[in-house]
């Protein structure tokens, strides 16, 4: 059986609370200590995504098509020695040859690449734990700085975390994350990881959290970032200055009816900030799970809300699988609106999600509308696929544009097929 002890800061964190961090085994005798030892996982993935619009040619064309598949070997042990831990994953992907020109290359699917992509080391005393090295990073621990999963594996980060839970069901969290987004990247790389171009923090970011239960069915969270000299680069070093994000979530939940607030602002000291706010609303009815999200972004801010850490997806209730390409939900000005759906139909789970926003700022930004379908489901106990239909409509672009004839629509097809072991 797989396990996954000390894995990710939240699953440590839990293992945590209970105060112990060695398994520990009763006998009739005297309770002894279970010995630790080392835990291995692993993962076979085929991965392919196409699109076709933006100028390019027909879904599935080697013009328009990325396709991989990739290895993923882990390893944890919960107490190497003196009740330290530690964690170590190696990645490696090989990529076809195709040439497709966008959605950022399907991730870290565009290219031959392979690299340590996990190395960290824990230790726990009472119920604080520390947690140090390259890992992944949960969106719920730190939402402007977190690993995201649309890629063929998951993205991971050198950082830091002490996370303590003296306070009756409240967690506090001190961590560091450092900037670059450690996806597999080409083994010509001299660190074997790609330098995540097109991130800001330069200089990493710091985050102090704190997460409470005290409420029946709710759960409040706050976050502080510290961002020294946010740019890069591409956009200017240091352009925006010294940045500073102050962050909430507030959500309740009775099991059939939920309600989640968000909201906060990311003020760079060289421009205005940016301040924003999401709504959403769920419930359960005749097998379905269903759920309404609105999101609006201040504009007059000059920085979108997005994870500072790759510059990809946003933490705003109304992400989708693409209107994340050109920051349409997340850029000062946008108003969004996501509907979303799933059942369990076939022996697996359907996703179905609507989106439409505007923009009212940015001439480079027309309405925007999404479409989304997804299938997901396990054929085995160890085999898992998923599958993605979207549909997008951006009424800034037609074929007319001086964008090089990119069309006004695309569609788009992901699929991957993962085996754990």
């Amino acid at each position: 059986m797989k396990k996954t002890l000390l894995l990710s800061v939240v699953a440590s964190t839990m293992i945590m609370a209970g105060g112990d961090i060695a398994p520990v085994e009763p006998v009739v005798e005297a309770p002894v200590v279970e010995a630790a030892t080392w835990n291995f996982t692993g993962q076979g993935v085929l991965y392919t995504q196409t699109v076709d619009g933006s100028g390019n040619e027909s879904l599935f064309s080697d013009e328009t098509t990325y396709a991989a598949w990739g290895v993923q070997l882990g390893a944890t042990h919960a107490n190497l020695a003196a009740g330290i831990g530690a964690g170590v994953e190696v990645s490696g992907i090989v990529a076809s040859t195709g040439n497709a020109g966008f959605y950022r290359g399907g991730g870290n699917a565009g290219t031959t690449s392979g690299g340590l992509t996990k190395a960290y080391l824990t230790y726990g005393i009472g119920k604080t734990l520390i947690k140090v090295g390259r890992q992944a990073i949960p969106k719920s621990l730190s939402p402007f700085g977190y690993s995201e999963s649309w890629q063929m594996f998951q993205n991971t980060f050198d950082a830091g975390a002490i996370i303590n839970g003296d306070i009756e069901k409240t967690t506090l969290v001190f961590g560091y994350v450092k900037n670059t987004n450690r996806s597999v990247g080409p083994y010509a790389n001299e660190d074997s990881f790609d330098d995540g171009a097109g991130t800001l923090a330069d200089d990493g970011i710091y985050l102090v959290a704190a997460s409470t239960k005290l409420i029946t069915d709710t759960t409040l969270s706050g976050y502080f970032y510290s961002a020294p000299s946010l740019g890069n680069d591409a956009m200017g070093a240091g352009q925006f200055g010294d940045t500073t994000i102050l962050w909430g979530d507030a959500k309740y939940s009775n099991g059939t009816f939920g309600v989640e607030l968000q909201g906060g602002q990311v003020s760079p000291d060289n421009y205005n900030e940016t301040s924003a706010f999401g709504v959403k609303v769920s419930g359960k009815l005749a097998g379905f799970n269903l759920s309404a999200a609105y999101s609006s972004v201040d504009e007059d801010g000059a920085l979108p809300i997005i994870n500072l850490a790759t510059m990809v997806k946003s933490p705003l209730y109304t992400q989708m699988v693409l209107n994340n390409v050109g920051n349409y939900h997340s850029a000062p000005g946008s108003d969004f609106l996501k509907l979303f759906a799933t059942t369990k139909v076939l022996g697996g789970t359907v996703k179905v999600g609507y989106g439409a926003g505007t923009n009212d700022v940015d001439a480079t930004k027309g309405d925007f509308t999404e479409f989304d379908l997804m299938y997901v489901t396990k054929l085995t106990e160890n085999i898992k696929v998923f599958g993605a239909y979207v549909y997008t409509d951006d009424d800034a672009y037609t074929e007319a544009t001086a964008t090089g004839g990119r069309p006004s629509e695309n569609n788009f097809v992901r699929f991957w097929a993962r085996y754990s072991f």
